[in-house]
């Protein structure tokens, strides 16, 4: 299946580069360019792409706007492109629906990797943008145990266990051997979190976590391990 992509950025030179990255690669194909927010919120609604990369700041309407049209009225997922790494445009992109986030020196490859992957239905941040987002829940002051834990109330004890492995960082196989469980059957406890709790996808699932108060702040998930060092997918 062809993977079509709208690329929206208000700098023409940047629209075009990530363009024909994009248009060279087998199995993709970019179906238009949009120079301000407005207009890629009209373009994927016009061509129904499976992937809109949107640039964060951007005129008329910027990327995080543009995200939040695009994702809560269509099927199409949106990758953040952006320049700064700060904090307020990883959380704000995050909520607004994004499924991945990539700064703009971004390689080749990997940005051709991030199309495909969102597009397949999974997420992906880039490495400093994961720690970033690590380290603010961290830094967050305790919650009160209270605080949101009632929406878990709907898991089983094994699905609870699962989700808090995945706000640890554990891959499927990792949480496999933690729960002592085929990665089937990982896969559908997955599933069945992401369901129960109307999250989209697993990094919703992380913050979903440290929000309700499972994940306690100040307590480094996956034992504070490194980051890895080039964006890869959190997978189903």
């Amino acid at each position: 299946m062809t993977i079509r992509v709208v690329v929206a950025d208000d700098q023409e030179l940047v629209r075009s580069g990530f363009s024909m990255i994009l248009a060279a690669q087998p199995g993709i194909e970019v179906v238009a360019e949009a120079g301000d927010g407005a207009r890629a919120v009209e373009a994927v609604r016009r061509h129904r792409p499976e992937v809109a990369l949107l640039d964060i700041r951007m005129p008329v309407m910027d990327g995080i706007e543009a995200c939040r049209a695009i994702t809560g009225a269509t099927g199409c997922r949106a990758v953040m492109l952006t320049t700064f790494d700060s904090d307020e445009y990883v959380y704000e992109a995050l909520h607004a629906g994004a499924s991945g986030f990539l700064l703009k020196d971004v390689r080749r490859d990997d940005l051709v990797h991030a199309v495909r992957v969102v597009a397949a239905g999974d997420s992906l941040l880039a490495p400093s943008v994961a720690r970033r987002l690590i380290e603010e829940y961290t830094r967050q002051p305790a919650r009160p145990a209270a605080a949101g834990a009632a929406r878990l109330d709907v898991l089983t004890a094994r699905e609870r266990e699962t989700l808090l492995h995945l706000a640890r960082g554990l891959s499927n196989a990792e949480i496999a051997a933690a729960l002592t469980v085929s990665e089937h059957t990982v896969k559908t406890h997955v599933g069945h979190v992401l369901a129960k709790l109307g999250l989209r996808d697993r990094v919703q699932a992380v913050i979903c976590a440290y929000e309700t108060g499972l994940i306690a702040a100040g307590h480094p998930p996956h034992g504070g391990d490194a980051p890895r060092d080039s964006p890869v997918p959190a997978r189903d």
